[in-house]
């Protein structure tokens, strides 16, 4: 099963920035959100080194990670193009 993970934090400017992007797009694929001050041992798992990240998971295999706050159609693509 495809899902992505979004780790973010309270205090980052771009991950708000992301949150709103996502707000705006409609996606079928699930989004699991860490925050890296509640979730750090999820994020160190993951070796999460920046936020926002956004890793895309297929069962426990990594497809893809992007480590930058994404506009709506920047969220879009990157969401559906394929490696």
């Amino acid at each position: 099963m495809t899902r992505i993970l979004r780790f973010t934090a309270s205090w980052c400017q771009p991950c708000k920035m992301l949150s709103k992007s996502f707000e705006q797009i409609d996606i079928e694929i699930p989004v699991e959100v860490y925050d890296i001050d509640e979730r750090g041992d999820i994020a160190m798992d993951f070796g999460i080194r920046s936020v926002p990240t956004l890793v895309m998971m297929d069962g426990n295999t990594e497809l893809k990670r992007i480590s930058k706050a994404l506009n709506p159609s920047e969220l879009k693509e990157w969401i559906t193009q394929t490696q």
